[in-house]
């Protein structure tokens, strides 16, 4: 039977559910560190998604009006 955990102790509802999620994100962190792909820096990131952001913006606006 899964050992019930409180919900305002943790966001899982069981231990077990904590420790599947726990076991996917180290593997998820463990595959980022070896990967081998070239780093994207953090400004070209931050104004790529700028760009995504505004163009998303103009797109609805047009739609509004």
């Amino acid at each position: 039977m899964p050992t019930p955990l409180d919900p305002i102790v943790s966001e899982f509802a069981t231990v077990e559910e904590a420790e599947a999620y726990d076991q996917w994100f180290r593997e998820k962190v463990r595959r980022s560190m070896a990967d081998t792909r070239p780093r994207v820096p953090h400004d070209q990131v931050m104004a790529e998604v700028e760009k995504v952001i505004t163009e998303a913006e103009k797109r609805h606006k047009s739609r509004a009006a």
